[in-house]
């Protein structure tokens, strides 16, 4: 071992074993080294002798700074030794009369190395200079899988360096990579095709690596080659004819799926486009993803049937004539089955928006009028894709129920992933109502019967849907009860559901109830269901203070649309509410920590406006706020006759407490106008001044 060996081997060395100061020396070594005019050659003759990688690596990346940075500067000379001897490494050819096998049997990352620094002589020499480059390449292919693996790293390379529109280029770059791919269309392009196709027809037997390896390479260049090199009576039915085979590795399966969507992907008018889609017959691979939802070659396979469903859908908003606008809708109406089970129970590949397509669809049902059983059809499984997707993860249950830092974050990813979804879902709503409708009562009804460790996930999505269901529905709608609501809302009141505890759970519940207020209005039968949902457990008596302090919000909100219908009810109610009013006002619920605008003080303020409507006799009336505001002034007088003598941390206490009194008086009097307490019942505002 040289010194310049010994010093790649000290600048590389992570494990600590080297001095810090030698191996500083050493990196200012190899510097120097490259600064030499000579050190293309001596980087040359190590590759040819050396086995260590390192050096492999260090004398690699060399030659491409070395190319990249002074190539204008070389000497012929230099160049030519630089193109012959890295052609022949990669060909598996005799360098300055040694073999070049050494580079070959290394680590792929040194493999990469070298293809990165031919591509680096093509970018400044391809098709000018070196026009050859890829038509010697072609013959040598027939040494092995060797140099058929270089020849892939070679085309994989310049795809990641130079081609591809996935990284940011320069507008040289972007000259440069037009310039390439102009030259290899009318020089190399279809030999190398040809050549894909014999190592695949080949190899498909012997040598699976190298297969995968060419149709992963091949993969990358279809999107700009001429599509007819592909899309052909020879390439398909190979490539359709390895997904297919059983006993083939998934990975090999896999990369053939990648090139099917490569060709469904190119970029072309919409009628060829149609009939390129045509003559794929994809329904051959339906039946691959219901096999191992897990598995590598499912994914792809998912993602091939998405994108399929993608273009077709384009052709039938781009296509007006009549026969290719039905052409189109009969190859999205064959895939759709496929694509809703993907959505539904595969890993879906992250450049297909679920919500982007379906809307899309849904769109295009908007002129169906009325719609057609298929269309009813897949508006139910659209619906099922968004139950699906919006419910929440069990094993985050008791976060979002405690709602802890784990809980609140999950909570306000799912808020913002559900929005477009629930946008989906009206539109779903009102090109379809009475699929959704009898939907969401369906998913309810089921949501219900699942066992203990579901239900809470099933019954919070199904009243979700429900929520977001009116959202959309007119006015009018929900008070007459069109369509199924009038059966919706009673059986949304009349269910028990036995994950009632939940937090998520009550209060989607809660705010259900309060959504449909309109239809309560109309139908007064109801009342009782709906004020036994918010005085009980269920609300403002929950066990979670966020859900029984949203219960009183709600409750208020509720008591404002309701008012006279409510006068019957009223003595039940306040006697309903005696413990959470006297726990409002109490020490110990003054000193938790109130969030916001709810702070319980709501419940009072849904008290004053029951009882201060003028529909309220005014002997009632006087008689229902004495009762209130008596014991809360009394309370106050008590606690200002203590104050000098408590100590400072008592006083804070007792001070907290007569706030909450004071906000508790202030929320009840905002139940009555002031014609009322000045004019008409003059007593009420007397008690007020008090």
């Amino acid at each position: 071992m040289d010194d310049l060996e010994k010093a790649i081997l000290f600048s590389f060395d992570e494990s600590g074993a080297i001095d810090s100061m030698l191996k500083s020396q050493a990196v200012n070594f190899c510097q120097q080294i490259k600064e030499t005019p000579s050190i293309c050659r001596i980087c040359i003759e190590k590759l040819s002798l050396c086995n260590i990688v390192q050096v492999q690596f260090w004398c690699l990346q060399t030659l491409s700074e070395v190319v990249r940075v002074k190539y204008t500067s070389m000497s012929s000379e230099e160049r030519n030794l630089i193109r012959e001897s890295v052609f022949s490494m990669v060909c598996c050819e005799l360098v300055d009369g040694k073999s070049s096998m050494r580079v070959l049997e290394s680590p792929a990352f040194i493999r990469n190395k070298l293809a990165q620094v031919l591509v680096t002589l093509i970018y400044f020499e391809y098709p000018l200079i070196w026009s050859s480059v890829f038509v010697d390449f072609l013959p040598q292919l027939n040494k092995g899988s060797m140099v058929i693996d270089m020849f892939c790293r070679v085309l994989n390379s310049l795809d990641d360096e130079l081609i591809s529109l996935d990284y940011p280029r320069t507008a040289d770059e972007l000259t440069v990579a037009a310039r390439i791919k102009d030259a290899m269309r009318q020089q190399c392009v279809e030999q190398i095709v040809r050549a894909w196709y014999d190592i695949v027809s080949m190899y498909r037997s012997s040598d699976f690596e190298v297969c995968t390896g060419v149709l992963d390479c091949m993969r990358r260049y279809i999107s700009w080659i001429d599509i007819n090199l592909i899309a052909n009576d020879a390439f398909i039915p190979l490539l359709f004819e390895l997904i297919l085979a059983d006993g083939l590795p998934e990975q090999f399966r896999g990369a053939a799926v990648g090139c099917v969507l490569a060709v469904v992907s190119k970029r072309m008018d919409p009628q060829s486009k149609l009939n390129l889609l045509q003559t794929l017959q994809i329904s051959r691979v339906f039946g691959l993803v219901s096999e191992d939802g897990e598995s590598e070659l499912v994914s792809k396979v998912a993602a091939l049937l998405t994108g399929y469903a993608m273009e077709v859908l384009d052709c039938v908003k781009r296509l007006n004539a009549e026969n290719a606008n039905e052409a189109s809708k009969k190859l999205l109406n064959e895939v759709l089955p496929s694509v809703f089970y993907v959505m539904q129970n595969c890993e879906v590949d992250t450049t297909f928006s679920i919500v982007q397509f379906l809307s899309g669809y849904v769109a295009t049902m908007k002129s169906l009028s009325p719609l057609k059983e298929e269309q009813r059809l897949h508006a139910g499984q659209i619906l099922e894709v968004i139950l699906t997707q919006i419910r929440y993860d069990p094993m985050y249950r008791n976060n979002l129920d405690v709602l802890d830092k784990i809980g609140i974050e999950e909570e306000d990813r799912m808020v913002e992933y559900r929005k477009d979804l629930l946008v989906l879902l009206r539109s779903v709503g009102r090109v379809a109502p009475e699929v959704t409708q009898v939907f969401i009562r369906n998913s309810l009804a089921n949501a219900v019967t699942f066992s203990a460790d579901r239900n809470v996930e099933e019954v919070e999505a199904a009243l979700t849907l429900l929520y977001a269901l009116g959202e959309s529905m007119s006015e009018e709608a929900m008070r007459t009860g069109a369509g199924h609501l009038s059966e919706l809302v009673p059986m949304l009141l009349q269910t028990k559901l036995p994950c009632h505890s939940n937090r998520l759970v009550a209060l989607v519940y809660l705010e259900t109830v309060t959504r449909y207020m309109k239809f309560i209005q109309e139908h007064t039968q109801y009342i009782p269901a709906v004020l036994a949902a918010f005085l009980d457990e269920r609300g403002i008596h929950h066990p979670n203070v966020h859900v029984s302090r949203r219960a009183s919000y709600l409750f208020m909100r509720v008591v404002k649309l309701l008012k006279a219908k409510l006068v019957p009810f009223i003595e039940n109610i306040l006697q309903s509410l005696q413990d959470t009013i006297a726990r409002f006002t109490s020490m110990n619920y003054a000193s938790k920590e109130l969030s916001g605008s709810e702070d319980g003080s709501h419940i009072f303020e849904a008290i004053g406006l029951l009882i201060g409507m003028e529909d309220v006799p005014p002997e009632k009336q006087s008689d229902y706020l004495s009762s209130l505001l008596t014991p809360l002034c009394q309370q106050v007088q008590t606690m200002l006759l203590d104050a000098k003598m408590l100590n400072p941390e008592e006083s804070t206490a007792k001070f907290a407490n007569i706030q909450q009194i004071i906000m508790a008086i202030n929320a009840l009097s905002k139940g009555f106008n002031e014609r009322l307490v000045t004019s008409s019942r003059p007593a009420i505002g007397l008690m007020f001044k008090q």
